[in-house]
């Protein structure tokens, strides 16, 4: 099964982001009509998202979402690291009885290259933040080439 968290997660931030730039008014149910993604999902990413000061919320009629800090201070990394709560990117087969050399030593191995290209990836997204994510969409707007590749 797909984790669909980070990307979620991502796109709800940058949307928050955009919002702040224009000075306009986020809601949980803006997000997830723009994600059309569940509502309740989306506030169930919310949670972590507050916990770790990425965005904040006000309640009531005139409650907004807003970025917890400035988008140049939030790198994507801290996005993925909030909402996956420590999941590894890449699972692992249980032990299995050591038959031949790969099967004793298959596990070990693959452990050590998970943990290294979960790092790698990690690394690239901490190189990120969320306004170098919003600016690099923003100058690609890519709407108009989706549209004509659909027809």
């Amino acid at each position: 099964m797909l984790d669909n968290r980070f990307p979620t997660a991502l796109q709800m931030v940058l949307c928050i982001a955009k919002a702040d730039s224009e000075d306009k008014r986020c809601t949980s149910k803006i997000l997830a009509d723009g994600l059309d993604a569940n509502p309740s999902f989306v506030r169930k990413l919310m949670v972590p998202l507050t916990r770790d000061g990425i965005i904040v919320s006000t309640l009531g009629r005139c409650g907004t979402i807003r970025l917890g800090r400035p988008a140049e201070q939030i790198t994507l990394c801290e996005i993925y690291t909030s909402v996956t709560n420590d999941k590894p990117l890449m699972a692992s087969r249980p032990e299995v009885p050591a038959r031949c050399v790969v099967s004793a030593n298959a596990c070990r191995f693959f452990k050590e290259l998970a943990k290294e290209a979960e790092q790698a990836s990690l690394d690239v997204l901490a190189r990120r933040t969320v306004a170098d994510a919003l600016r690099e969409i923003m100058q690609r707007d890519w709407t108009d080439a989706e549209a004509r590749c659909a027809s």
